[in-house]
């Protein structure tokens, strides 16, 4: 019996069982396989099949499709159609991110500033946020309606007004009366905002800055209440005594990486513009496609008119875009941005 014992003790353990690191391993591999494997299903798997088809002509419910290599690509760069939704994209990114991220902070640091009534001013600058975007959308079409529009109306009534219009225009100072904006309206007619080209893309650009400005608002005052108030009192004692130094010294920096989440949220949601487009301006993406957003074409040239080629190489696109703005403006602001 003691030489079996001493054969059983003797004999070498599993590989399994004689390396925990191996055993480990095996155990989190077997964790997060279901993890991975909704992963590839989900985001990845559609990625990679947009981009084959990207190459090709297909249309749902062809039984074949052509291999056409780069010709969906060659037409985006080079017809005029695809040239409005590049700029349109260009040009709504490039003003709603730094104006409602400005906004965003503003707002914040004048609410973090009040000391009665900040919880009233939250709600009124969350609710365009917690509204239904395409509900809000249908509001401000019916607010710019061009005859019974209450923006109409209410310039209407200050034209109507001749002391008002003087001030509002500049006149009474000796201005002309084409001087101003107000007064070309007054003087040539009441603007058809949803009908002109050049004040569509504005139009989408102002529901969302107004849509998305209390979002980051909301971000930053999360952020306003990490940094110590000890450092306020350290650069005050530095020379720090107006509050823009204050902001400047202390502030700014310590919302970083606050700054850091919120340009990539709001770059993000930026390029996904949709619902607006779609409500003002569907069919066509505006007068003369001056609101053709890329997301509005990837649905018109995918769904409505079953491009699913064309469509799929403007997605494409669309995450390349997204993924170089998102990587640069993240290296260009986490150079200066400390993690505590």
């Amino acid at each position: 019996m003691t030489a079996l014992a001493a054969s059983v003790t003797a004999a070498p353990m599993p590989a399994a069982h004689a390396n925990p690191e191996l055993r480990q391993s095996r155990a989190a591999w077997a964790m997060t396989a279901p993890a991975l494997a909704l992963m590839l299903t989900i985001l990845v798997a559609p990625v990679l099949l947009a981009f084959g088809l990207s190459f090709t002509d297909y249309s749902l419910g062809n039984p074949s499709f052509n291999w056409v290599g780069f010709d969906n690509y060659e037409r985006i760069f080079t017809r005029s159609t695809y040239a409005k939704m590049l700029w349109a994209t260009f040009v709504y990114v490039i003003t709603v991110v730094p104006l409602s991220l400005g906004l965003g902070l503003g707002a914040a640091l004048l609410i973090q500033s009040v000391g009665r009534g900040a919880a009233f001013y939250k709600a009124v600058y969350f609710l365009p946020v917690m509204a239904t975007l395409l509900a809000m959308t249908i509001v401000w079409q019916l607010m710019l309606h061009p005859s019974i529009g209450v923006v109409n109306r209410t310039l209407e009534a200050i034209c109507a007004q001749p002391a008002l219009h003087g001030l509002l225009t500049l006149q009474a100072f000796g201005a002309s009366p084409q001087a101003t904006w107000l007064g070309r309206v007054c003087t040539e007619g009441l603007p058809v905002w949803l009908g002109d080209r050049d004040y569509a893309l504005g139009i989408v650009c102002f529901i969302g800055i107004w849509q998305g400005f209390g979002f980051n608002m909301v971000l930053y005052l999360a952020g306003l209440t990490g940094v110590p108030r000890d450092l306020y009192a350290a650069a005050e004692l530095d020379g720090a005594r107006s509050a823009w130094e204050r902001f400047r010294l202390v502030t700014w920096p310590a919302l970083g990486p606050t700054t850091v989440f919120v340009v990539t949220i709001t770059c993000i949601r930026a390029f996904q513009s949709f619902d607006t487009v779609e409500v003002l301006f569907s069919p066509g993406g505006g007068p003369g496609k001056s609101a053709y957003v890329m997301m509005f074409a990837i649905y018109e040239k995918g769904i409505s008119q079953n491009l699913v080629g064309i469509g799929a190489a403007i997605t494409v696109l669309f995450l390349v875009f997204v993924m170089i703005l998102t990587l640069i403006q993240r290296r260009i602001t986490e150079r200066k941005v400390h993690y505590a």
